[in-house]
C-alpha cells in the first residue's frame, strides 16, 4: 500500500499548491508593476523579485514538508469513512487486525476520495484569509506604494513642484507655452510646459513663449494687471508671489502659478532635552545632538557656546563657536558627539549656555535661524552654611544658625526624644524654644529684605517698647492733635513690605515663600511639637536653595545700539548726519481710504465704476490681503468685473470690505478753543 500512499500524499500536495499559487502570483505583481513602470524607482526595485523567489522556494519547500508530516490526519479528519486508520497506509500492517483493516480502507479509497475531498482539506488547512498567507501581500503593496510615492517626488522634483507631477500636455503650435527656469542655488531643473497650473520656487524666471507663432501677436494678462506682449523672445516675469495668468480676451482659461516660498532653516536639538540641564555633580561629561535642515541647502551651521564662571559681581564670560559638519545631503546637517567637561571647560559652579545657528544658501534673501539657548549647570560644592545667595551682603552676628543647621538641631532633637521618651518636659521645651529663636533670627534676616522690621543687632522687646512710647506716651494713652503732628515730623515711619525692595517679582516670591515656610516651623517649635516643624523646615531650604540657584542670569542682548559717530563730527557742533533715532509719532492711519469707500460704494449697483477702479482695486488686494490663496481669489472677482459680470460685483465688494481695518485710537487730542460764543452757538448757554 506504499504507493497508495504515495498517491495520496501527492495528490493532497498538488491541491494544497493549487490553493497557494494565485496568493503568490497577486504577491508579485505589484512588485513587476514597480520594476517595470517607474523608472525612477527601479534601482530600489529590481532586487524585490529576486527576494520574491528566495521566499517561494522557501514557502514550497515548508508545505511540502508540512504535507508530508501531517497528510494522515488531515485525511482521517476530513473523511470519517477511513476510520481514523489512514496511518496504517504509510507502514506495514503487523498484526492480523490492522491487516484486516488495511483490506476494508483498500476497497473503500476508490469511493471515500475525490477531487472534491482534495480541494476542501486543501481550503481548510491552507486558507487565504490568515495573517500568514496576507502578509507577504501587504509587505509587497507597501513596497509598491512606497516606490510611486518615490516616482512621484522624483518626477516632482524634476519639473518644479506636485502639479508638475501630472503628465504635461504636448506643446502645440500657435498656442502659449511656458518655460521655467528655477534660480540656481534651489538646484531644481529648468522645464518647459503647456498651458496648465504649476507651482515652482520663488524668484524663479517664468517665460511665456509661441512655438511657430500664427497670426496676431498674443498677449498674457497677469491677475496683478500686468499686460505682456508675447514677441520672438518670449515674455518674461520673474515669480515673487503666487498669480494666475490667461491669454487676452474674455473667455480665456486662467492657469495658476504658485510660487513656493524659500523657507527658512529648522533648527532642532535634541539632546538634552530640557532648556535648563542639571548636570550631576560627579558627572564626566554631556552628550549634544544637534540637527539642521533646510529645503535646499544648508551653507552655515554652527553652535555657539558661553562659559559663565563665578558669581555676584565677578562673573566672567568666554564665547566659543564650533561649525557643524556637512553631511552627503546639502539639506540636513546632523551632528551628535559626547563632550567631555574638561574640553567644554566646565568646573563646578559654572554654567554653559549654548544655542544653534544655520543659514540657507539663498544669495539674495538668506534665512538665518536660531534655536533658543540651552542652559547646562553643573552644581558647585555643597556649602555648610547658606550665607552665599543672591540677597545683598550683610554682616551676621556669631550666633545666627544656618537654615541647614536649624533643621540638624530639630533632627537630633528628634532622635534623642525617640532615645530617651521619659525625656524631662522642661528640657524638651527649653531645646525646642532655643531652636525656635534661631528660626525667628534667620527670619528676621531674611524678612529684612522685603522690608521688615529687623531686631537682629538688638532686643526686641526693646524695639518694641520703644514704638509703644512713641504711640502712646508714658501712660500708653494715644497722643492727638499737634503731638500726632510732631510723631509724623520726627517719629518712626515704617516702610511698605512690598516696595522696600529692589528685588524682581519672582525673587520677591521666592523670598515670601521661604519666610512663610520659616514661620511655620518657628510656630510648631515654639507649641513644642518639633516633628511638624520639619516639613516646613525643608520647604525654607528649598526656597533658599533657588535663590542660590538663581544668582546668574543669563540674556541675549536685545537693546537698540545706536550707530557710531565718526571722529571728525566729535566737538565740532555740526549736527548733519547726527539724527536721532528715535521715531516721531505718527497720526493716525484712516481705517476706509476714500479710493476704498468710493469704490465700495460704487459696488453697490450697477451703475458706472470710477476711472481706473481697477488699478486700485488691485493695488488694495495686493497691500492689504497676505493669504496667497485668498490675494488669487480676490484677483479673480477684480478680474471678472472687468470683463462684465454684473453679478461678480458683491463678491469683490466683499473681498474689499474685508480688508478694512478697525479705526485706530488717536494717541494725540485735537487742541480745540472753546470759547463763550461757541457755547452760545450751540445752545448750550442760557441767554
Amino acid at each position: 500500500m506504499r504507493d497508495a500512499a504515495d498517491l495520496l500524499r501527492g495528490q493532497l500536495r498538488r491541491a494544497v499548491l493549487r490553493r497557494r499559487a494565485p496568493l503568490w502570483l497577486a504577491t508579485l505583481l505589484p512588485l513587476l508593476a514597480c520594476a517595470l513602470w517607474l523608472p525612477a524607482a527601479r534601482p530600489y526595485t529590481l532586487a524585490a523579485p529576486l527576494l520574491w523567489a528566495a521566499w517561494l522556494l522557501w514557502n514550497l519547500a515548508r508545505w511540502r514538508r508540512r504535507v508530508g508530516a501531517q497528510w494522515t490526519a488531515w485525511l482521517d479528519a476530513a473523511v470519517p469513512a477511513l476510520e481514523d486508520s489512514s496511518a496504517l497506509l504509510a507502514g506495514a500492517a503487523e498484526s492480523p487486525i490492522a491487516r484486516l483493516q488495511l483490506e476494508r480502507l483498500r476497497v473503500r479509497l476508490a469511493s471515500a476520495l475525490g477531487p472534491d475531498d482534495y480541494r476542501a482539506i486543501a481550503r481548510v488547512r491552507a486558507p487565504v484569509a490568515s495573517v500568514e498567507a496576507l502578509l507577504p501581500l501587504l509587505l509587497a503593496l507597501a513596497v509598491a506604494g512606497a516606490a510611486w510615492g518615490w516616482q512621484q517626488r522624483h518626477q516632482a522634483g524634476a519639473s518644479g513642484g506636485p502639479a508638475a507631477a501630472a503628465a504635461a500636455r504636448a506643446i502645440v503650435d500657435g498656442e502659449i507655452y511656458l518655460r521655467v527656469a528655477p534660480p540656481a542655488y534651489t538646484g531644481v531643473a529648468a522645464f518647459e510646459t503647456a498651458a496648465r497650473d504649476i507651482e515652482v520656487p520663488q524668484y524663479s524666471a517664468v517665460r511665456w513663449c509661441v512655438k511657430n507663432a500664427v497670426g496676431a501677436q498674443p498677449v498674457v494678462e497677469l491677475s496683478d494687471g500686468q499686460a505682456l506682449p508675447v514677441t520672438a523672445d518670449c515674455a518674461q516675469w520673474r515669480a515673487g508671489e503666487s498669480i494666475f495668468w490667461r491669454a487676452r480676451g474674455k473667455a480665456g482659461t486662467r492657469y495658476n502659478v504658485r510660487v513656493r516660498p524659500d523657507q527658512a532653516p529648522q533648527v532642532n536639538v535634541v539632546a538634552p532635552n530640557e532648556l535648563i540641564t542639571v548636570l550631576p555633580a560627579d558627572a564626566g561629561g554631556v552628550q549634544l545632538e544637534l540637527s539642521a535642515r533646510d529645503d535646499y541647502a544648508i551653507v552655515r551651521a554652527s553652535l555657539h557656546m558661553t562659559l559663565a564662571r563665578g558669581s555676584g559681581e565677578n562673573v566672567r564670560f568666554s564665547d566659543r563657536e564650533v561649525p557643524l559638519p556637512e553631511s552627503a545631503d546639502r539639506k540636513v546637517r546632523k551632528w551628535q558627539k559626547r563632550w567631555t567637561l574638561a574640553v567644554l571647560g566646565m568646573e563646578p559652579g559654572d554654567e554653559l549656555y549654548f544655542f544653534v545657528r544655520a543659514t540657507d544658501n539663498a544669495p539674495e534673501h538668506a534665512h538665518t535661524t536660531q534655536s533658543p539657548t540651552y542652559t547646562l549647570r553643573l552644581p558647585g560644592p555643597a556649602a555648610e552654611s547658606l550665607d552665599a545667595t543672591a540677597l545683598p551682603s550683610m554682616v551676621k552676628p556669631e550666633n545666627l544658625r544656618s537654615q541647614r543647621q536649624i533643621i540638624m538641631d530639630t533632627e537630633q532633637l528628634l532622635a534623642d526624644l525617640q532615645a530617651k521618651p521619659n525625656m524631662p518636659r522642661a528640657t524638651l521645651r527649653e531645646r525646642s524654644e532655643s531652636i525656635a529663636t534661631d528660626q525667628a533670627q534667620l527670619r528676621r534676616r531674611y524678612g529684612m529684605f522685603l522690608g521688615e522690621e529687623s531686631s537682629l543687632f538688638g532686643d526686641e522687646h526693646e524695639h518694641e517698647q520703644e514704638h509703644g512710647q512713641e504711640a502712646g506716651g508714658e501712660h500708653g494713652a494715644p497722643k492727638r492733635g499737634a503731638e500726632a503732628a510732631i510723631i509724623a515730623e520726627f517719629g518712626h515711619a515704617h516702610d511698605q513690605e512690598d516696595n522696600a525692595t529692589i528685588f524682581d517679582p519672582a525673587t520677591k516670591a521666592l523670598l515670601k515663600r521661604a519666610l512663610a515656610a520659616m514661620w511655620d516651623a518657628e510656630k510648631s517649635l515654639r507649641a513644642i511639637t518639633p516633628k511638624s516643624a520639619l516639613p516646613p523646615e525643608y520647604k525654607a531650604l528649598a526656597a533658599i536653595k533657588e535663590l542660590q540657584q538663581a544668582e546668574r542670569v543669563y540674556l541675549h542682548r536685545t537693546a537698540f545700539v545706536p550707530p557710531a559717530l565718526k571722529e571728525e563730527k566729535r566737538m565740532s557742533g555740526d549736527m548733519v548726519g547726527a539724527l536721532s533715532y528715535k521715531r516721531a509719532q505718527g497720526g493716525a492711519v484712516d481705517a476706509a481710504p476714500a479710493e476704498v469707500r468710493e469704490l465700495v460704494l460704487a459696488l453697490a449697483g450697477d451703475g458706472t465704476l470710477p476711472a481706473l477702479w481697477s488699478k486700485s482695486a488691485r493695488e488694495i488686494v495686493a497691500a492689504r490681503i497676505t493669504d496667497q490663496e485668498q490675494k488669487l481669489a480676490a484677483q479673480r472677482a477684480v478680474q471678472d468685473v472687468a470683463d462684465g459680470c454684473v453679478a461678480c460685483r458683491a463678491v469683490l465688494r466683499a473681498w474689499l470690505r474685508g480688508t478694512l481695518a478697525e479705526a485706530s485710537v488717536r494717541l494725540q487730542a485735537q487742541p480745540q478753543a472753546d470759547t463763550p460764543f461757541r457755547r452760545a452757538w450751540r445752545g448750550k448757554e442760557q441767554p
